[in-house]
């Protein structure tokens, strides 16, 4: 489920307390108490069997006794009687509940989970949806609406919060009420046996009352849900996350207190980024984010113009901006002659623009009017610092005059001092509707909100490069050598059967013989070339460097030979019971300049796979250089991971070392990627060190450990890959061949073009306006899409994505509960009348059955003539649009 049923838990016409209470300080007392003092203009019903009345108000026994059907139902009894409550509310036909009560699955008693698994067996038939357990309850301010337990109701306003810990809800309430900020929503959702992050993303993305969505998280419960609905709700309003449990300390106290097991704190990086959220790390931060993002138009570059009327403070800044890899703006020669003609001489002719110390209202408006009309500045920071020769109120005065209701780029402010006169220049500037800040470093750090706020959103859009199609993995050569390791119990593959593995995937591999005992090691010598490598091959022994398992630049066949000897001796000693199969022998791979780079994935227990970059060698650890990132990836997303690294500085050359071949090593994540996406029974694998330089790749090194799969491998990703089984060849009468697949990334430019050819009576069939052009978010927002929640598949030519021509698109999207989704379809004027279109349409409605969707909807143009055709031959229902006379409503139920 996601967001059926919501509108009853929050926009309920009745509420029904069920363990109301009149015991003083009791939460059934609370609750009580807070439902009643709002401005809830429902019907309020209160259940105790052993009170009739508490402070005059009817109480009924049973909710059978309820004289009507509440929308919303609050649960505070025991534990034991929560999963017949909630039974007893599902057949009356309640919706919501809220279930106050703990006790359901902090610890592993199974008394606790047969509870909440029985709430929710109790639940489910009647489609009832549950917010907690184990929660504060939820507020819903601009309606009255205060179902919760927390000290005191939160103001009306336009922020929601979603908390996974009710003590923190509870305390940003009365943080934030002595801030005067206000809400649309606040939500605890304690345990999530129901209603989880993703389900609340959905509801808030859509909701016209709130503009942005705060999030306090210790862990998720289905990262697949949570992504999708984290990544459509980004590209509609802002999200800002505080994740808990940023240290190993932290996290275990996070896991023991939600009952869940909180993932490694850079996973959740590595998600939050991929899905386009900001993250904060302390509540201040979190609402400062929010404030300045939803205030501040919207940013267009990262170039900071900082206008001060304290030099000291101007460089404060400047030092606090570029820490934080901000960039400060360039003035234009134009913008320095206007400047000069109304500034004092004194002025710092540059960035930092101090106007001196005496600078009136009149010379801040003067100078920000200039800045705001340079292309060369995105934004500007205003500060002013407290002196007794000119009015820091006026000073406000003059800013909120220059940048009227709506500023063109955002303008940030910093009124430094507590004294009267600061204080209330502050109010005014936040009064008339601008960020502002009583220390230069906190501006800068709400600015570079602003600026990676924006960094994700433009991730979001970007047009990654073609890959090669010639990719074509030996899948099963590679499963074949991992059902043979687990068919003999072993969990570990040798090093000669993950480089078999990573060499199916197009992973190229260092030349490795095996040897069964010192005497081969110098026949393989021999056979290979000196020098070379022995390493030592057992079962028993996988980080072989670290136990004297690894000899390298053996120059001869009897070196070789000697060092096997001696590892052989040494080995014995040191791991007696360690089962020996012989050793392997490899060519030394000398590359001068060459970067050790560590390649690897591991299992998150909440997002699945996970990729992993970085600094490689055997002192990978104490290097501690690494990056992370979800599966699928692509050439963008690849070259992204390995820039946020510190070894990506020396991969890009320096002094007379030329740059690594970068694309080579973005493409071999890519495969490593799709062999985590293929493989279920990939536990672990490290390729450390592949060796890289202008010339390519080569691993040196590789571990694979592996496990029985216990299900698809396409179910553990938290990113749905791109669906390489709905490619199909379509042979045209003409004898063409065409490919039908599902769209890419990397297909952008070509769809602009395909829009491009399209007649003019083509696009107003298709999008109900003569639109004239496509712009690059419109094309990115059509091709970087989420499978699992939505489908476009392309007919195109045969070639790679992103150069081939397209001829036809079908797409679908479907509704946040997954059971309806609405189509679109548009073909090039040149392939109509070719029965193409029926081809699209029929292999879309295919697809829409097998994700088990009910039904297809679409509008049509009444004039429209053939697709309506089309559509009553595939069976649609249609019928006028009630809201539009020129427009048909087409259904399908599947």
């Amino acid at each position: 489920m996601t967001v059926r049923n919501l509108t009853s838990i929050f926009n309920p016409s009745s509420v029904a307390l069920i363990g109301a209470s009149a015991r003083s300080g009791s939460v059934g007392a609370v609750i009580a108490e807070n439902l009643r003092a709002g401005s809830f203009q429902g019907r309020i019903m209160l259940v105790n069997p052993k009170r009739r009345e508490i402070d005059g108000q009817p109480c009924f026994p049973s909710v059978a006794a309820l004289p009507e059907v509440p929308d919303l139902a609050v649960i505070c009894t025991p534990p034991q009687t929560v999963p017949r409550l909630v039974g007893e509310l599902g057949e009356r036909g309640t919706k919501g509940v809220v279930v106050i009560t703990a006790g359901f699955g902090e610890s592993d008693g199974n008394t606790e989970h047969t509870l909440r698994q029985s709430m929710l067996d109790a639940a489910n038939p009647h489609l009832l949806r549950i917010v907690g357990p184990n929660c504060v309850g939820i507020m819903v301010p601009g309606i009255g609406l205060n179902a919760s337990f927390a000290d005191g109701a939160a103001k009306p306003g336009k922020l929601a919060l979603i908390s996974q810990s009710g003590a923190i809800l509870a305390g940003i309430v009365d943080w934030a009420g002595a801030r005067d900020i206000g809400f649309s929503h606040l939500v605890s959702i304690g345990d999530m046996a129901d209603v989880d992050f993703g389900d609340m993303l959905d509801y808030l993305a859509a909701d016209a009352g709130t503009s942005a969505i705060l999030l306090y998280m210790e862990a998720v419960t289905h990262a697949r849900k949570f992504m999708t609905a984290a990544r459509a709700a980004s590209r509609v309003k802002p999200v800002i996350v505080m994740k808990s449990g940023r240290h190993a300390e932290g996290a275990k106290a996070a896991a023991s207190h939600t009952g869940a097991l909180a993932g490694a704190d850079d996973v959740f990086d590595a998600a939050f980024r991929r899905a386009g959220l900001l993250r904060v790390t302390d509540l201040q931060d979190l609402f400062d984010a929010a404030e300045i993002l939803s205030a501040s138009p919207k940013i267009t570059g990262e170039r900071l113009a900082i206008l001060t009327n304290g030099g000291g403070f101007g460089v404060l800044a400047t030092d606090s901006l570029i820490d934080a890899e901000g960039r400060l703006a360039e003035l234009s020669p134009e913008t320095v002659d206007r400047l000069d003609k109304v500034l004092p001489a004194t002025w710092s002719k540059g960035n930092p623009i101090d106007i001196i110390g005496d600078a009136p209202g009149e010379r801040y408006q003067k100078a920000l009017e200039i800045l705001m009309e340079d292309r060369d500045v995105d934004a500007i920071l205003v500060m002013n610092c407290p002196t007794a020769v000119a009015s820091s109120v006026q000073a406000a005065e003059a800013v909120l005059r220059t940048t009227g209701d709506k500023p063109a780029k955002p303008v940030i402010t910093s009124w430094i001092g507590d004294s009267e006169t600061a204080n209330a220049a502050r109010k005014l500037l936040e009064a008339g509707g601008l960020p502002v800040y009583d220390t230069p470093n906190k501006a800068v750090e709400g600015f570079m909100q602003l600026v990676r706020y924006r960094r994700g959103q433009t991730s979001l859009m970007e047009t990654p490069p073609s890959i090669p199609e010639d990719f074509a993995p030996d899948a099963e050569a590679a499963r074949a050598v991992m059902t043979s390791a687990l068919a003999a119990g072993r969990h570990m593959l040798t090093e000669p059967e993950a480089k078999v593995v990573l060499a199916a995937y197009g992973i190229p591999t260092v030349r490795t013989r095996i040897a069964a005992d010192a005497a081969s090691v110098a026949a393989m010598a021999e056979e290979i070339g000196c020098p070379v490598a022995v390493k030592i091959l057992s079962h028993d022994i996988t980080h072989k460097s670290d136990k004297g398992g690894v000899a390298l630049d053996l120059e001869s066949p009897s070196a070789a030979q000697d060092a096997a000897e001696a590892m052989l001796t040494r080995i014995n000693a040191a791991f007696p019971g360690a089962r020996i199969e012989g050793f392997t022998v490899q060519q030394m791979v000398r590359r001068p300049g060459a970067q050790e780079l560590i390649l690897g994935v591991f299992e998150d227990p909440q997002f699945g796979p996970v990729i992993l970059f970085g600094h490689g060698g055997t002192g990978v650890e104490v290097i501690d250089d690494k990056s992370l990132a979800l599966p699928p990836l692509n050439m963008r997303l690849a070259r992204r991971l390995m820039a946020r690294t510190r070894v990506h500085r020396l991969l890009e050359g320096y002094r007379d070392q030329p740059a690594a071949d970068l694309d080579t090593i973005a493409h071999t994540l890519i495969k490593v990627a799709q062999l985590a996406i293929d493989h279920a029974e990939v536990a672990e694998l490290d390729i450390n060190p592949l060796i890289a330089d202008e010339n390519g790749v080569i691993a040196l090194d590789a571990r694979i450990k592996v496990s029985e799969a216990t299900g698809p491998a396409e179910s553990r990703l938290a990113i749905r890959p791109y669906p390489q089984e709905l490619r199909e060849v379509v042979n045209l009468a003409d004898g063409r061949s065409l490919l039908l697949r599902a769209i890419r990334p990397e297909d952008e430019p070509v769809l602009v073009q395909t829009f491009q050819n399209l007649s003019a009576e083509t696009v107003r069939l298709r999008f109900f306006a003569p639109l004239k052009h496509m712009t690059h978010q419109m094309a990115a927002r059509l091709t970087q899409i989420d499978y699992d929640r939505e489908m476009a598949l392309v007919l195109a030519d045969r070639g790679i994505a992103g150069k081939a021509n397209i001829y036809g698109v079908v797409r679908i999207t479907a509704d946040p509960n997954h059971e309806s989704a609405e189509y679109a379809v548009v073909l090039a004027d040149e392939m109509m009348g070719m029965g193409l279109g029926r081809l699209l349409m029929q292999r879309i409605i295919d697809y829409a059955r097998s994700r088990g969707l009910t039904e297809l909807c679409g509008r049509v143009l009444r004039e429209n003539e053939a697709m309506l055709g089309l559509c009553r031959e595939l069976g649609f229902r249609v019928k006028a649009d009630l809201d539009d006379p020129g427009v048909m409503s087409v259904n399908l139920a599947l």
